[in-house]
Order: structure tokens, then sequence, then C-alpha cells
């Protein structure tokens, strides 16, 4: 799998590693395994802009969001991460002025997370082992998630002291549809494994080890890639709408997103293909 893999220019970082292991495909590996790929310092910037560019790149159609090492990610790095000290630190300003320091700070760090569920592309999550803490909060942004037997899951926050604030208690229930669960895994912060995962919809597929599941991950995501990256973008765009909007107001914003995109040559394309049964070859955005 690794000798697959091909490095990508223009996506140098220090935490995280591109690869292009397919046609269109993006792998994002989280690239500290001596740290268990913590989330330092320097991660939020580079989640952030990684993925904003990979949003532009019409070379990327699926992305697949994947960890180095042993596991997949440890969380938040509570020994190197200034952005978390700074803004639990003591200092002369009165509560206020803290307030609004401190407010402005956890939106930056949304932000890191946010910009995956916002990318146009699909983002598909390959955990294995561990994934404590951020590790939920940032895949709970992704399409789809899969993992290994030997992965596990934590919602960690309450046990540092604080409520989760970077999408988990926002995105997590929604996934799994189990209220009285989710409050269960925030409340008590206690390990969930794959098949539990599994079992309340968590994630969508169970691999026996990490290459098999990098493997799966990459062929599911090479057929969307061969997919007219109009409907794909569509899909995604309205399927995010629609989850935080009513059943009409969905379909009132899927009718004027159709009212132009129905005009695109990938439909004349992909009709034409299926009349004479052909593969369509569309066109990068």
């Amino acid at each position: 799998m690794a000798k697959a893999m091909t490095s990508t220019t223009g996506y140098e970082f220090e935490t995280l590693k591109i690869t292009s292991p397919k046609q269109f495909i993006k792998n994002v590996e989280l690239n500290r395994p001596d740290k268990r790929n913590a989330m330092n310092t320097t991660f939020w910037k580079d989640i952030y802009n990684c993925f904003t560019k990979l949003s532009d790149d019409p070379d990327c159609r699926v992305i697949v969001l994947s960890g180095a090492g042993k596991m997949f990610t440890a969380g938040l790095d509570l020994y190197e991460n200034e952005i978390f000290k700074s803004l639990l630190s003591s200092d002369s300003q009165d509560s206020s002025r803290k307030s609004f320091k401190i407010l402005k700070g956890i939106q930056e760090l949304q932000e890191s997370f946010n910009v995956i569920e916002k990318c146009p592309k699909p983002v598909i999550a390959a955990v294995h082992n561990g994934c404590i803490g951020g590790g939920i909060d940032m895949i709970a942004c992704c399409d789809m998630r899969y993992c290994t037997q030997d992965a596990w899951f934590q919602i960690k926050e309450v046990d540092i002291g604080l409520a989760a604030d970077l999408g988990t208690l926002q995105r997590f229930p929604k996934i799994i549809g189990n209220d009285s669960l989710y409050r269960e895994l925030a409340y008590t912060g206690r390990k969930f494994d794959a098949e539990e995962a599994k079992s309340i919809g968590f994630v969508s597929r169970i691999l026996p080890d990490k290459n098999t599941l990098l493997e799966a991950a990459i062929l599911i995501a090479e057929q969307i890639a061969s997919k007219s990256p109009v409907a794909v973008q569509g899909i995604k765009v309205n399927s995010v709408y629609s989850r935080d909007h009513g059943v009409y107001q969905g379909l009132e914003y899927m009718a004027t997103w159709n009212s132009t995109m129905l005009q695109s040559e990938d439909v004349g394309k992909a009709v034409s293909a299926a009349i004479q049964k052909e593969t369509p070859v569309f066109s990068k955005l």
C-alpha cells in the first residue's frame, strides 16, 4: 500500500503527510506517530490550511483521513499546545476580556475541524486503534467512518474537566440517533469499541487490520471519484444543509441548487454512457 502512494507537491505540512494513492484521491495522514498523533499547536493550522486547499484542488475528488503509527490519534496534546495553554493562563485581564479571548480561541479551533465538513469533497475517516477526545470531534465532521477491529473510541473531555467544544456534542448525537447513549458516553467518558461503534452507526465498516482498512477506504474513494464531481459535491453540500434544516427548507435549497447544476455537461455524459453501456469520464471542476 505504501509503495502505491505518491507524494503530493504543494502539500507540505509539519503534522500531516499528504499522498495520492489513486487519481483524484488524496490521503491526509496525521503524522506525529511518536506522539500518538496528538494535536499540538501546529496541527490546528495544518489541518485548516490543508482542507482549505483541498476544497479548491481540481485534482482532488475524494479524501481519506488516516493516522500514522500505532494509533489514529490521542486527541489534544496537553503538553505541546500553546493555544490551549494561552486560553487557560492566568493574567491580569478581567473576566469579560479574558472570556472574549477564550471565545475567539475556541472558535478558531472549531473552524479547524469545520473546514472538513465544509470541504465539498467527501472525506472518509480510516481509524485504527485509539481515537480519543479531539479525534471524535474530527471524524464526526467526516462523511464516512471505517475502522479496524482493534479500534476504540472515547469522548475523553469530561475526564479533563471540560465539555467537548469542537463538534462532538453537536454532531455525534445526530450521527448515531440515540440521545440516551450519546449522553452516557459524553458524561462518563467510557471507551467504546469497534463493534459498538458499528452497532450505533458511528462507523459503517470494520476491517481486520490497518492495511486492509486503507485498501477498503481507497477502493470506495476510487468508486466515488469515478462519478460526476458535480453530482458528488452536490450530494455532500445538500446533505449537510438538510441535516441542519427542515424538510421543506432542504427541498427548496435542493431545487435552487439543481436549477443550475442540472445544466452541467455531466448529466449528458452520464446518460449517454448509460445508454451505450460505457464508463463516462468527467472533466475536472
